[in-house]
């Protein structure tokens, strides 16, 4: 592609020899990067020119706007090389607020808006925060592209959120268990989430062509990581009793393979019919298994090998906990009866001595 197929744009070489390429229009000037001709090129050659994709004939959004800017990082590399689950859960984000602010610079966006955005959805943290990760991933690109200088999301702190998906006791997988028994699809359901603890996108796509040598191999949805994982007697047990003769182990009634939100759709319902509360999802099993595997002792690396986690952080949620209690229960079965009686004694001294009031 030649350069006069691209109108406003012009090249030259930098202090360094570099060629770069430029578009410019009244009151406009942008750097653009990759080859002409190149996807990447293309998409900010389009984002400059306010279209929202190569060559659109469409309505344009104006150039410097949030919209020219979404369109942008919509069409980028980078945005390109998401799976597309991950592109609809970072559009379901932006969407929103690109529609209320769309039509505005970005290049006034202020650490004051980003919060005050955030602070709109202070009733359901988990949104927000997910909200302050998109804007720090579309205005990282803006950075990058150099088009801001500063990225107005960064240093914005995000919103403390209890729970999250709730994590089943064991007092509810067991009530599942009794209603379902092994032989069952939904047994062999919770049987998989449990016992290999993988996301309902993950066990959909499990299929007895994948069972090897007494494992399980998942290659997960959401990370791409290829994970091998051991099937538990349990699992083995069920597996062989609910016979499945598709070529998922989890099908529909029909004979069909279930997508991750059908799935998840229809365990809710088994989880209903067992007398399970609404609140408790196949996701909830995830963080059972993790805690299940803490509580037998399992280090953080052995806890990610199983669940995926990308940073060590995540898995030591589950060890975390489990280390606490074991600290705990050893501590207090070291002080003995006897300990105990003089650790009494020491704290009521102390009591005795403490002065009535403060001086």
């Amino acid at each position: 592609m030649k350069l006069r197929d691209y109108p406003g744009v012009s090249s030259f070489e930098d202090n360094r020899g570099k060629l770069r390429y430029r578009y410019r229009r009244k009151g406009y000037a942008i750097y653009l990067h990759g080859e002409p001709g190149s996807e990447q090129f293309e998409a900010e050659y389009a984002a400059a020119r306010g279209s929202v994709g190569p060559r659109s004939r469409g309505p344009q959004p104006k150039a410097g706007t949030i919209n020219a800017l979404c369109a942008s990082y919509y069409g980028s590399a980078e945005f390109l090389a998401l799976r597309d689950s991950t592109k609809r859960n970072y559009r379901a984000s932006i969407e929103p607020f690109r529609e209320k602010h769309g039509n505005k610079p970005f290049a006034q966006l202020e650490r004051r808006h980003i919060k005050a955005e955030i602070a709109k959805l202070a009733s359901t943290p988990a949104q927000a925060n997910k909200l302050l990760k998109r804007l720090r991933q579309l205005l990282n690109y803006a950075v990058e592209m150099e088009w801001l200088k500063v990225n107005p999301a960064m240093g914005v702190k995000p919103m403390r959120a209890e729970g999250g998906f709730a994590e089943w006791p064991e007092g509810l997988i067991a009530q599942f268990e009794s209603h379902w028994p092994i032989g069952t699809r939904q047994r062999l359901a919770l049987d998989l989430l449990l016992y290999t603890g993988q996301r309902r996108s993950d066990v959909v796509l499990m299929a007895r062509a994948n069972i090897r040598e007494g494992a399980i191999r998942v290659l997960q949805v959401k990370t791409g990581a290829p994970l091998w994982i051991p099937i538990h007697p349990r699992l083995a047990e069920s597996i062989a009793a609910a016979s499945p003769s598709g070529l998922y182990l989890m099908m529909t009634e029909y004979g069909r393979p279930f997508s991750a939100a059908g799935f998840g759709n229809w365990f809710r319902e088994q989880c209903k019919a067992a007398g399970i509360e609404r609140g408790y999802s196949a996701h909830g099993l995830r963080k059972a298994a993790g805690r299940r595997l803490a509580d037998a002792g399992c280090t953080a690396h052995q806890v990610m090998a199983v669940l995926g986690h990308r940073s060590l952080s995540e898995a030591t949620r589950y060890t975390k906990g489990a280390d606490q209690r074991r600290n705990a229960e050893a501590a207090i079965a070291r002080l003995g009866t006897g300990d105990e009686r003089n650790l009494s004694s020491a704290v009521g001294n102390l009591s005795s001595n403490a002065p009535n009031s403060l001086e």
